[in-house]
C-alpha cells in the first residue's frame, strides 16, 4: 500500500509520517521545501512540489497512489483573511481535480471543526456546516466542491475535521508553545484569556494516529471529527500542562479576550469515528 501525504513538513505532517512508518506501508511526502523533510529522506520518497505549479510528471506520480493524505494549506493562522477564498481554495480545487483525473482512487482531506461555525455545544457530523470565518468558509468549500466532483469521477472521499491540537513542533504562535516558551524562559506568570472557554483537545501524536488508521484502511466517511468528545475548558488544559511539565509558573487570567470568531463552548461528538475505527 502506498500512502501520500501533502504538507508532510508541517506541524501535522512530521508527526504522521512518523506514525506511518510504523506499519507495512510505502509514503510518499510532499513538501514545498525539502530542507524540511532531511531527517526523512533515507526513511520515504520525497516530493518537492507547489500544488500550483506541479508538473505533469509529478501529477501523475501521485495519482498512482493508493491513498492521498492531503494536509497543506497557505495562510495559517491568520483565519480572517480574504486569501482563503481568493487564492488558495481555487489552487487547492485545481490541485485535486488534476489527481482525480487522473485516476487518484481515494482521498483523506483535513478540514477544520471551525466550518460549524458559531454553533455551540456538542458538534455531531449531522450538524449543517455554517462557517463565519474565510478559512473556515474556504475549507468548507473546498469539501462541497470535491463533493460536487465525485458525480463524474469514481473516488472515496473522508473529510477529516479536526478540532484542536497540541504537542510538539507547533507553530510558536499556538497556546501551547507560548506557555512552554513562558516557563523555559522563568516567567512568574502567564497571560491569557479567562480561560471558562470550553474546547475539544487531543495531542498531535494521537490525531496522527487516528488519521493514518483512517487511510490505511481506505475508509469513506464523507464527513468525521476528529477529536476526543471531551469537552475542557482552556483553563483546567492549561494547568494539567503545567502540573504534568513540573513549570513552575502561574496565571493572569483574563489578559486577553475570548477569540470572536468562535463560540464560548464546542466540542466533536466522538460517535462516527469510533464506529469506524472499531469496523473491520
Amino acid at each position: 500500500m502506498k500512502i501520500a501525504v501533502t504538507g508532510a513538513s508541517g506541524f501535522i505532517g512530521r508527526h504522521l509520517l512518523a506514525e506511518l512508518s510504523k506499519h507495512s506501508v510505502e509514503i510518499l511526502a510532499t513538501t514545498r521545501n525539502s530542507a524540511g523533510l532531511e531527517a526523512w529522506r533515507d526513511k520515504v520518497q520525497i516530493l518537492e512540489i507547489d500544488i500550483e505549479q506541479a508538473s505533469r510528471a509529478q501529477l501523475e506520480c501521485l495519482a498512482r497512489v493508493d491513498v492521498l493524505i492531503h494536509l497543506a494549506w497557505g495562510g495559517l493562522p491568520n483565519y480572517k483573511s480574504r486569501h482563503h477564498f481568493e487564492s488558495e481554495l481555487p489552487k487547492q480545487y485545481g490541485f485535486l481535480k488534476k489527481l482525480i483525473e487522473r485516476g487518484l482512487p481515494s482521498l483523506l482531506v483535513a478540514g477544520t471543526c471551525l466550518e460549524y461555525g458559531y454553533q455551540s455545544g456538542e458538534l455531531s457530523e449531522e450538524c449543517r456546516a455554517l462557517p463565519e470565518e474565510p478559512y473556515a468558509f474556504a475549507k468548507d468549500s473546498l469539501r462541497r466542491q470535491l463533493e460536487f466532483l465525485r458525480r463524474d469521477h469514481k473516488f472515496s472521499m473522508t473529510w477529516a475535521r479536526l478540532f484542536y491540537i497540541y504537542g510538539e513542533g507547533q507553530p510558536a504562535t499556538s497556546l501551547y508553545p507560548q506557555l512552554m516558551a513562558a516557563a523555559s524562559r522563568g516567567d512568574k506568570n502567564f497571560d491569557m484569556s479567562g480561560g471558562e472557554q470550553l474546547r475539544d483537545y487531543l495531542p498531535v501524536v494521537e490525531v496522527a494516529r487516528l488519521l493514518g488508521e483512517l487511510a490505511r484502511r481506505r475508509v469513506y466517511a464523507r464527513v468525521v471529527n476528529i477529536c476526543s468528545g471531551r469537552p475542557v475548558s482552556v483553563r483546567r488544559l492549561v494547568e494539567g500542562w503545567i502540573e504534568d511539565n513540573d513549570w513552575q509558573i502561574g496565571l493572569n487570567l483574563g489578559s486577553y479576550a475570548y477569540p470572536d470568531y468562535e463560540p464560548m463552548a464546542f466540542w466533536g461528538c466522538r460517535h462516527k469515528l469510533d464506529d469506524l475505527l472499531i469496523s473491520e
